[in-house]
């Protein structure tokens, strides 16, 4: 229990750095944040119960993204100024690093290994956020 914690802390913290680097306005700031939490939470509930990491990364984007949405409207501002920091946790950092180390070491066998995780990581969260944009496209062309 504690190591959640200490990760939901690390997600709200990292989300609220990117949303202090990217200059998010001071009352944002906070929902930002949370949407980094929230994004994060989800992932880990999904691996708990599905232990693919594609299907934790796809889920929990589209949380973000449908999240980012709500709070856009509710806050009459740009989605992505919620989107980007709700994402941020979901960056494969530690796979891209590891890819790169072995790639420069040329041990071909861990960066195969380390760069599939990282594209099918990336690749759930472009899906993820290309799924709500693609619905909420049509459902638009619709009314």
């Amino acid at each position: 229990m504690r190591e959640i914690a200490v990760q939901l802390l690390a997600a709200l913290l990292g989300a609220l750095g990117f949303s202090l680097v990217f200059g998010l306005h001071k009352k944002h700031l906070l929902l930002a944040s949370l949407g980094g939490l929230f994004t994060w939470g989800v992932y880990l509930l999904v691996t708990r119960f599905l232990p693919s990491p594609f299907f934790a990364n796809l889920i929990a984007s589209v949380f973000a993204v449908f999240g980012a949405e709500v709070l856009a409207r509710w806050q009459k501002c740009p989605a992505t100024l919620f989107l980007v920091p709700a994402i941020i946790p979901l960056v494969p950092g530690s796979s891209l690093y590891y890819t790169m180390s072995y790639a420069v070491q040329n041990n071909l066998e861990m960066v195969h290994y380390h760069g599939h995780q990282l594209l099918t990581a990336a690749f759930a969260i472009a899906a993820g956020v290309s799924f709500v944009t693609i619905w909420r496209e049509l459902r638009a062309a619709r009314r």
